[in-house]
C-alpha cells in the first residue's frame, strides 16, 4: 500500500530554515535602517538640548582646598570662587575664545588624568593650560595660566573685572590713583617711560603685579612681551600682540583669605629672597636742588657757596645740595678729553675744588652723550663707537650709533651690555669723585629704548625693560651712594629711587598724588624713595602758593627724604621758614627711627614700610579706597590735609581691636571709627599712634 503523504495545513510555503532567514533580512532591511536613523537623530537632538538648554551655565574645571576655577560659558569668562560659591575672588573675561554673541560650549578637560591641571583647545584660536598649585603650609592657592595661540594672527587678551574689587599695583602714572580703578590708560606696551615726555604712558616704577581687595594677586611672567590697558571702573587687560613667534600669554592668579595674606605670599614671588638695605644715611639730611641757571663751572661754584651760606644763615642745618646734569657737567669741566685712545681713560685736566669737597653735594649723570661733544667725536674716530647702542650698517657691517633725544638734544645712549663701555662710565664716576668729593650720584635716564623709538628690533639682551635692570646693576657697582630714577624687578637692590616730578597744584598730578604714589611704590617693594620736591618740580618756576608749600611740607616730613626745589626763604611769610625748621627736626627725630625699624622688617619679611589702611584691617571695605591716609609700620597713622583752604578733615581709624592716640592732643579713639571734621590747622598734620596695652 502506498504510503500516504501528510498535508501541511499552513498557508506559508514550506521552506528550509536558512532560506527563511535570508528572506526575512531582505524584507526588514529597510525598516531596520530607518529605525537606526531615527534613534541617531533623537540622540543628537538630546545632546544638543543638553549642551544648549539643560546644561548648567557654568562648570567647575579645577578645585583646590578652599577655592575652585569655574568656566562660565555664556559670558566667556573664568571665575575663581570659594567652593561654597559665597565669594568671588576674580572674574576674568577670556576674550581669546569668542564674543558675547557667540556662545562657547561646555568645556571638557583634556588633561583628564591629572586633577590639578586643565587643558582645552578652542579650534583655530588658542590652547589653554591651567595648573593648580598648592604649596605646603601656604594660605594661598595659585592658578598658573598659559594661553598659546594656534596661529600667528591670534591676539591673546584677558581682562580682569573691577566689579566689587579694588585693584592696586602695575605701574605709576601721570595722575596716580589708589586704587587704580579710576585710572584710564589706553592699551600700550607695558614698560617704563618718562611721564614728562609721555604723560599718557606708564611711569618710572613698574612691576608685572596686580593686587585685588577680594584677596587675589596676578603675577605676569617676566619674559613675554606684554601690553596693558586700564578702562576706568570697568577692567584692566593683559594682551600679547600677534606675531610669527606665537608668544604665549602667561600669568599666575593666587587667591587667599584676604588681601594682606595673598600679598605677603605673592611678594615672595615678586622679589628675590635676599633683600639688601640701601645706604640709610640718605634719610638723615634734606636734599636741596641748586637753582643755578649759569653757563660756566666757576659760576656754579659761586652759586654753591652762596646757597650753602643761606642754609646756615636761616638755621636750616646741614643738607645735600643737588646739581642737575648740566651743572654737574660744567663743574667737572667736561670740556677736556675723557676718551684717550681705545682704553678710554679719564685724564683730569682741571683743578681740585676744595670748597666744594667740604659740602654735601649730589651730582646727576645719565647714560646719554650729546653728539655735539668732543667725547662723541673722538669715539667715532678711535673705533669705540660700539660704546653706544648701535646697529650694523653698510657692506662691512660697521656699527653706527642710534640717535635719540634727551633733554632736547640729539644724543647717543651707553651700550650697557658692553663691559668696556661700563668700565669707561665707572672711571668717569671715579674721576668726578676725586674732583668733587660728592656724597651721592643720581643716575637718571633709564627710560626710553632707541630701538623701539625707531621701530627697530632690539637685540635680545635689550628687549622690554632690560636696560632698566642693567642700569640698576651699574648703579650697584657705583656704590651705596647711587640713586636711580627708574625701577623694575630691582626692589631688592640696595638703592634709593627718585620719584617722578609732580605739578605745583592740588590735583592728583600734584599734591593729591603724593600718598597714592608712596603707597604704590611701597606695595611694589620700593620703600626707599626720594619724593619730588616740596611744592612740585615739574615746572622750573618757584612755588608762590604758601598754603600749598606748607601742606606739601607736612606730608613730606613723614616720607623717607625731605627734598626742596623752592627754598623756604623765597616766601615773604616768615611762617614758611619756621614750619620748614619744625618739620626738618620732626623728620630727623621721629620719622627716621621709624623707617629704620620697619626697614629691618622689610628686609626679613618683605612687608612694606609705608602701608595702606587695609594692612591692619584687611577685611574692612572702608579701607580699600582711602587714598589720603597712610601707615608707617603698624603703629603710626598719618592723615594730612590735601584740599586747598581746608582746616578740618574726616579721618578713618582702622581696626576695631585697636586704639589710636592723637600725638597733638593725647586724645584716644577706638579703631573702626570715622572722625568727622577733625581739626587740622595750617601747619598741623593729624598723626595717631597705636596704643598698646
Amino acid at each position: 500500500m502506498p504510503h500516504a503523504r501528510t498535508r501541511n495545513p499552513s498557508p506559508i510555503p514550506e521552506v528550509t530554515w536558512d532560506t527563511g532567514l535570508k528572506e526575512m533580512n531582505e524584507t526588514w532591511k529597510g525598516a531596520i535602517a530607518c529605525l537606526g536613523v531615527a534613534v541617531f537623530f533623537v540622540m543628537t537632538i538630546g545632546i544638543i538640548y543638553w549642551q544648549v538648554v539643560d546644561q548648567p551655565n557654568k562648570n567647575w574645571i579645577l578645585k583646590g582646598g578652599f577655592s575652585g576655577l569655574i568656566w562660565e560659558r555664556r559670558a566667556n569668562s573664568l571665575l575663581i570662587q570659594t567652593l561654597s560659591e559665597d565669594k568671588t575672588f576674580v572674574e576674568i573675561d577670556v576674550g581669546n575664545v569668542g564674543t558675547p554673541d557667540m556662545e562657547v560650549p561646555f568645556v571638557r578637560n583634556l588633561c583628564w588624568l591629572n586633577k590639578t591641571e586643565f587643558c582645552y583647545t578652542w579650534d583655530s584660536v588658542a590652547e589653554v593650560k591651567i595648573s593648580l598649585e598648592i604649596a605646603d603650609e601656604s594660605e594661598t592657592e595659585c592658578y598658573s595660566m598659559t594661553w598659546t595661540p594656534v596661529h600667528c594672527h591670534v591676539e591673546l587678551k584677558d581682562c580682569f573685572s573691577m566689579v566689587n574689587v579694588s585693584w592696586y599695583g602695575g605701574a605709576s602714572v601721570h595722575a596716580p590713583s589708589w586704587p587704580i580703578n579710576d585710572v584710564d590708560v589706553s592699551m600700550q606696551s607695558f614698560r617704563v617711560s618718562d611721564l614728562r615726555d609721555n604723560p599718557t604712558g606708564f611711569g618710572s616704577v613698574l612691576e608685572r603685579y596686580f593686587l585685588g581687595s577680594s584677596g587675589v594677586a596676578v603675577l605676569v611672567a617676566p619674559q613675554i612681551p606684554l601690553h596693558v590697558g586700564v578702562q576706568s571702573r570697568q577692567q584692566f587687560c593683559l594682551q600679547t600682540a600677534p606675531g610669527m613667534e606665537r608668544m604665549p600669554l602667561q600669568y599666575t592668579v593666587c587667591v587667599g583669605q584676604n588681601i594682606k595674606t595673598v600679598h605677603q605670599e605673592a611678594v615672595q614671588q615678586l622679589s628675590v629672597p635676599f633683600r639688601e638695605l640701601p645706604n640709610m644715611n640718605v634719610l638723615r639730611l634734606p636734599f636741596w636742588k641748586l637753582p643755578a641757571n649759569v653757563d660756566t663751572g666757576v659760576k656754579v661754584e659761586r652759586e654753591l657757596r652762596t646757597f650753602s651760606n643761606r642754609l646756615k644763615r636761616h638755621h636750616l642745618g646741614e643738607g645735600v645740595i643737588g646739581l642737575d646734569e648740566h651743572s654737574t657737567s660744567l663743574l667737572s669741566n667736561m670740556d677736556h678729553d675723557y676718551l684717550n685712545g681705545r682704553r678710554r681713560t679719564l685724564k683730569r685736566q682741571t683743578r681740585d675744588l676744595p670748597f666744594v669737597k667740604l659740602l654735601n653735594i649730589s651730582v646727576t649723570l645719565s647714560p646719554y652723550l650729546s653728539v655735539d661733544t668732543q667725547q662723541f667725536q673722538t669715539s667715532m674716530q678711535d673705533g669705540t663707537q660700539d660704546y653706544w647702542l648701535s646697529l650694523p650698517s653698510g657692506p662691512q657691517a660697521r656699527m653706527v650709533p642710534l640717535l635719540t633725544l634727551w633733554r632736547g638734544k640729539y644724543c647717543v645712549k651707553l651700550n650697557i651690555t658692553n663691559p668696556e663701555a661700563i668700565n669707561w662710565f665707572l672711571e668717569r664716576v671715579g674721576s668726578l669723585h676725586s674732583h668733587l668729593g660728592m656724597e651721592y650720584v643720581i643716575l637718571e635716564g633709564g627710560e626710553g629704548n632707541p630701538f623701539k623709538e625707531q621701530a627697530l628690533r632690539p637685540p635680545p639682551a635689550l628687549t622690554g625693560d632690560e636696560y632698566v635692570g642693567l642700569l640698576a646693576g651699574l648703579a650697584e657697582r657705583i656704590g651705596d651712594n647711587a640713586i636711580v630714577s627708574v625701577g623694575t624687578r630691582s626692589s631688592h637692590k640696595p638703592l634709593f629711587i627718585r620719584m617722578s616730578a609732580l605739578q605745583s597744584d592740588w590735583s592728583y598730578a600734584g599734591l593729591k598724588g603724593i600718598i597714592p604714589s608712596l603707597l604704590h611704590y611701597s606695595l611694589l617693594g620700593y620703600n626707599f624713595f626720594i619724593p619730588d620736591a616740596v611744592g612740585g618740580s615739574l615746572s622750573s618756576e618757584l612755588v608762590t602758593d604758601d598754603e600749598l608749600f606748607i601742606r606739601w611740607l607736612g606730608i613730606m616730613a613723614f616720607l623717607p627724604v625731605l627734598s626742596f626745589q623752592t627754598p623756604p626763604w623765597a616766601s615773604e611769610d616768615d611762617k614758611v621758614l619756621n614750619f620748614t625748621r619744625v618739620y626738618i627736626a620732626k623728620h630727623q627725630e621721629f620719622v627716621v627711627p621709624l623707617i629704620e625699624k620697619y626697614a629691618e622688617e622689610w628686609q626679613v619679611s618683605g612687608n612694606p614700610v609705608y602701608r595702606p589702611l587695609w594692612w591692619v584691617s584687611p577685611e574692612d571695605p572702608a579701607t580699600f579706597t582711602i587714598d589720603d591716609e597712610f601707615l608707617i609700620g603698624d603703629e603710626v597713622l598719618v592723615a594730612p590735609v590735601t584740599e586747598k583752604g581746608v582746616l578740618q578733615r574726616d579721618i578713618y581709624l582702622p581696626n576695631s581691636d585697636f586704639q589710636w592716640q592723637d600725638t597733638n592732643n593725647a586724645k584716644v579713639f577706638d579703631g573702626g571709627t570715622l572722625l568727622q571734621s577733625y581739626p587740622a590747622g595750617l601747619g598741623d598734620v593729624p598723626v595717631f599712634i597705636r596704643k598698646t596695652s
